[in-house]
C-alpha cells in the first residue's frame, strides 16, 4: 500500500457541540501512515458526566474522514490533585484536556482495507469443511475444490453440494473405501436406478448399507440431495436411518443401517428366500403404514415419498419394516392449496394415474401406491409380469376381475393356503380397494389405512384362537368320552360303587366346567 501524499486535509474539531479550531491534517501526520497525533484543547467542566468530541469536514474542502479512536486525559492542578469543582473558569485554574485523535486519512483505504478482510475470510471458509463422526472421532477435513455430478453434465465449483455441511452427516472417501473393501463386488447386496448398494462395516464394527450413484444412473443430484436432507431431518422406527453421507471426488454415495434380511420385495416373489407367513406379512405392512404416516402428518408440511414400492420397503433381522428410498421425495401443498404440481415421477404399475394425468400430487398418491404394494403382499407376485398369460400379466385388472367374479381367493398367493381367515382377508381386500380409487378425494388417508390394517389383524387372530380353541374343546371331549368309558370298565372289574361315583363325578364336573368357560376375543 502507498503512502499518502502531503496534501492539506482540513478537518473541524467540535467539543461538547462547541467549535475547537480546526487541523490541517495533511501537515500533521507523521511519516507512519495511520500514526496518531496528539492536539491540546482547554474546555469547561459542566455536571455533565459525559464529554461529547466529534469531527467534520472543513469548508476548506471536504474530506470523508472517520474518527477512530480518543483518549482523554485530566492533568492535576499546582496541588497534585485531579479534583476540580463543577465548574472552572479560564485563567490560571483552567484545566488542560489532551485530546489525542485517531482520524482515518479517508474513506478510500478504509473501504480497501474491508474489501481484504472479507477476501481473505471468504478464502479461508471456502477451504475449509468439516469431516463427520467416525466411529468416535471427530476432526476437521481441509476441503480442496472438487467436481460434483448430476445426470447428464458435471460441475466443477470447488464447493459442497449443501448449503453448509451437515456436522455428523459426511464422511470422506477414504473411510468409505476402507468400509467396502475398495467397492468389493462380493459385498454387493442390491442394485438399483440409482448404483449398487454394498455392504460395509465402519471402524467402530457398525454394520452399513452403501448406496453409490454412478454417472449412468437415473436419479442425479437433486434426488441424492434430497434424499439426505429428508433422512436427516426425520426419525422414525419405521423409516430407515441415515448415517452419512459422501460427496468427494466426483462421488454420490449415502450410507444408510444394515438391514439384514434386504427388501420386501424380496421376499414376495423374484428371489429363493423363504416365504413370508402371513402374520408377518400383515405387520409388515402395518409398520410400512406407519413410516408413510409419520410421513405424511410428523412436520408443519406433509413429505409424499412419492416412490412407495415393494423394493423400497426394508426389512431388518427382526423383519421389522422400514419405508426407504427418498430420493424423489417432494414437500406436500401449503394449507391453503389441495396438491402440489410437478413432474411425474416415479415407478410404473405403482403410479397415482390421477397424479400421472394431472400432475397433481398429494398424499393420497401415497396412498395408491400403496394399495398396490398390498395387493402384491396378498397375491405374492410382481405388478406386472409379462411372462404370465395376458389377462393375468397386470396384476391390478386380474385382481379386479378376479374380485367381480366372486373369484377373490384365486387372488392369494399359494404359500399362503390355508393361513388367511376369511374375515381378515374381506377387510384387506376393503382396504385395497380403497387405496386404488381412480380419484384421490375417495381414497382413505394413510393414518386410516394404518387402523384398517390394524383390524384386520386383530380379525386374523381372533379367528385363529377361535380355532384353537375348538380344536382344544374337541380334545376334551374326546378325552372325557375315553375316561368315562376307562371308568365303566373299572366298575365292571369289580370297583366299590361310592368310590366310582365320585370318582366319575369329580372328574365329569371338572371336564364341563372347562368345557363351558367362555372365550375372550381380544
Amino acid at each position: 500500500m502507498n503512502e499518502p501524499t502531503q496534501q492539506a486535509i482540513f478537518l473541524e474539531i467540535f467539543i461538547d457541540s462547541r467549535h475547537a479550531g480546526h487541523l490541517d491534517l495533511g501537515s500533521r501526520t507523521s511519516d507512519v501512515f495511520g500514526a496518531p497525533y496528539f492536539m491540546d484543547v482547554c474546555t469547561r467542566v459542566s455536571g455533565s458526566t459525559k464529554l461529547n468530541v466529534s469531527v467534520g469536514p472543513s469548508k476548506l474542502n471536504n474530506p470523508t474522514v472517520i474518527l477512530n479512536g480518543l483518549e482523554i486525559m485530566k492533568i492535576n492542578d499546582a496541588r497534585g490533585s485531579l479534583d476540580v469543582p463543577d465548574v472552572v473558569f479560564s485563567g490560571h485554574s483552567e484545566i488542560k484536556v489532551v485530546v489525542i485523535v485517531v482520524i482515518a486519512v479517508g474513506s478510500f483505504v478504509v473501504v480497501v482495507s474491508v474489501v481484504i478482510v472479507i477476501l481473505f475470510c471468504r478464502r479461508r471458509k471456502r477451504r475449509r469443511r468439516m469431516k463427520p463422526v467416525l466411529g468416535k472421532e471427530q476432526h476437521f477435513l481441509m476441503n480442496r475444490g472438487r467436481k460434483v455430478h448430476t445426470t447428464g453434465s458435471t460441475y466443477s465449483n470447488g464447493t459442497s453440494i449443501f448449503p453448509s455441511p451437515m456436522i455428523g452427516y459426511r464422511f470422506p472417501f477414504l473411510a468409505i473405501l476402507e468400509a467396502t473393501d475398495n467397492f468389493s463386488e462380493n459385498l454387493v447386496i442390491g442394485v438399483g436406478g440409482f448404483g449398487k448398494v454394498y455392504r460395509g462395516i465402519l471402524k467402530d464394527e457398525t454394520e452399513v448399507a452403501v448406496k453409490r450413484g454412478t454417472p449412468q444412473s437415473n436419479q442425479g443430484l437433486a434426488e441424492f440431495r434430497t434424499e439426505i436432507e429428508m433422512l436427516s431431518q426425520f426419525r422414525h422406527r419405521h423409516l430407515v436411518s441415515l448415517i452419512g453421507y459422501c460427496d468427494e471426488q466426483d462421488e454420490m454415495i449415502i450410507i444408510y443401517e444394515y438391514m439384514e434380511n434386504g427388501t420386501l420385495k424380496n421376499h414376495l416373489y423374484g428371489s429363493n428366500l423363504p416365504s413370508l407367513s402371513w402374520r408377518q406379512r400383515l405387520e409388515i405392512c402395518i409398520g410400512s403404514a406407519k413410516g408413510l404416516h409419520y410421513l405424511h402428518t410428523g412436520s408443519a408440511k406433509a413429505i409424499i415419498h412419492r416412490d412407495v414400492k415393494s423394493a423400497n420397503i426394508l426389512l431388518d433381522k427382526r423383519f421389522m419394516a422400514k419405508v426407504a428410498d427418498f430420493g424423489l421425495s417432494k414437500t406436500g401443498p401449503d394449507i391453503d392449496q389441495t396438491h402440489v404440481s410437478t413432474a411425474v415421477k416415479g415407478s410404473f404399475g405403482y403410479l397415482d394415474p390421477e397424479y400421472l394425468t394431472r400432475q397433481q400430487l398429494t398424499e393420497k398418491s401415497d396412498v395408491y401406491s400403496f394399495g398396490v404394494v398390498l395387493l402384491e403382499v396378498l397375491s405374492g407376485r410382481a405388478v406386472i409380469d409379462p411372462s404370465l398369460p395376458r389377462e393375468k400379466a397386470n396384476l391390478l385388472e386380474w385382481g379386479m376381475k378376479s374380485y367381480r367374479s366372486g373369484k377373490l381367493e384365486e387372488i392369494v398367493d399359494p404359500c399362503l393356503v390355508g393361513q388367511v381367515k376369511l374375515d381378515c382377508l374381506r377387510k384387506l381386500w376393503d382396504i385395497i380397494e380403497k387405496c386404488l380409487a381412480e380419484n384421490g378425494i375417495c381414497r382413505p388417508s394413510m393414518g386410516e389405512v394404518l387402523w384398517n390394517l390394524e383390524y384386520a389383524l386383530q380379525l386374523q387372530e381372533n379367528e385363529e384362537r377361535s380355532n384353537q380353541n375348538n380344536e382344544h374343546s374337541s380334545h376334551i371331549s374326546r378325552v372325557s368320552t375315553s375316561e368315562t368309558s376307562r371308568q365303566f370298565s373299572r366298575a365292571s372289574s369289580g370297583v366299590n360303587d361310592d368310590e366310582l361315583a365320585g370318582i366319575s363325578m369329580s372328574k365329569m364336573f371338572a371336564e364341563m366346567v372347562r368345557q363351558e368357560r367362555p372365550v375372550r376375543n381380544i
